[in-house]
């Protein structure tokens, strides 16, 4: 187990690396770190954001989609997902499922497009795929901004969890309440949905990515299940309640943005409307 003072340096040197804006060294490239450190790392990140005032909101899973495993981690692929809370300081609401996002502040910044749940019930501890899912008040497409202060996006599995799991802002489209009849079959619903991803300027517009939901974890509704889980092993921080918002990870691979550039998404197989965000 990592020792306080040493997650603590830590915290407040990721911390100071966002707030400049800057690149900084590996945490595991000094350290023989465990992903349990890299959790605690963050739960003193957590504490510091929450006394500077920011309110966490819900949570990011990270790494979800087994198709990209291999492009991330040095020694080894990251194959398992990660988490970090979101705060009321990097989550929005695009109206219209349209937007504008500055990329001040932002260190090598790149899109994902994900689906969003907000928690309408707290599950039970022991509550099954089904259960989870009929916890589930509305779901939105959304925008993760995913930002990293390591050099090149090079990194292990926890320096991304202890860099606040990556996480930069949360653009959420409009939400889109559930039926109970849609609830029973969400998992499998989104399993069989697409998304396209594509980046316009005033020359051009590039298909860069598609992505389906089966390959994140076999479902978004999987994995808002897994973190459930996950958060069961992990007493130092409150389990999910009602209330929360839960962004399940990228559809596609992460692709860097920058001002200038529009993106935009389309789905198919669900009736989810596509989100367009232009950058400044």
């Amino acid at each position: 187990m990592l020792m306080s003072t040493k997650a603590s340096r830590y915290a407040h040197q990721l911390l100071d690396a966002r707030a400049q804006a800057k690149l900084m060294p590996l945490l595991s490239a000094a350290d023989a770190l465990s992903v349990m450190d890299g959790y605690e790392i963050g739960k003193r990140i957590l504490d510091a954001n929450i006394g500077q005032g920011s309110n966490p909101v819900g949570r990011k899973l990270g790494f979800c989609n087994r198709a990209i495993w291999q492009k991330y981690g040095i020694a080894e692929s990251i194959s398992a997902p990660i988490w970090a809370h979101v705060f009321d300081t990097t989550v929005r609401y695009a109206e219209d499922n349209r937007g504008i996002q500055s990329l001040e502040g932002a260190v090598q910044p790149r899109i994902e497009p994900e689906v969003v749940f907000s928690l309408g019930r707290t599950p039970a501890p022991d509550a099954g795929l089904e259960e989870i899912a009929d916890c589930i008040e509305w779901m939105a497409h959304a925008f993760e901004i995913v930002v990293c202060p390591f050099p090149d996006w090079k990194f292990e599995a926890v320096d991304a969890i202890a860099a606040f799991g990556l996480h930069g802002t949360l653009i959420i489209g409009e939400p889109h309440m559930l039926s109970s009849a849609t609830r029973r079959n969400l998992a499998s619903m989104l399993a069989n949905a697409s998304v396209s991803l594509s980046c316009c300027t005033e020359d051009s517009v590039t298909l860069c990515g598609a992505g389906f939901g089966s390959d994140v974890l076999d479902s978004p509704v999987h994995a808002l299940w897994h973190l459930h889980q996950v958060l069961k092993t992990q007493p130092q921080f409150p389990p999910l309640q009602a209330g929360e918002i839960i962004t399940t990870g990228t559809w596609t691979d992460a692709y860097p943005v920058q001002a200038g550039q529009t993106w935009v998404t389309a789905f198919s197989g669900i009736a989810l409307p596509g989100l367009t965000v232009s950058f400044v």
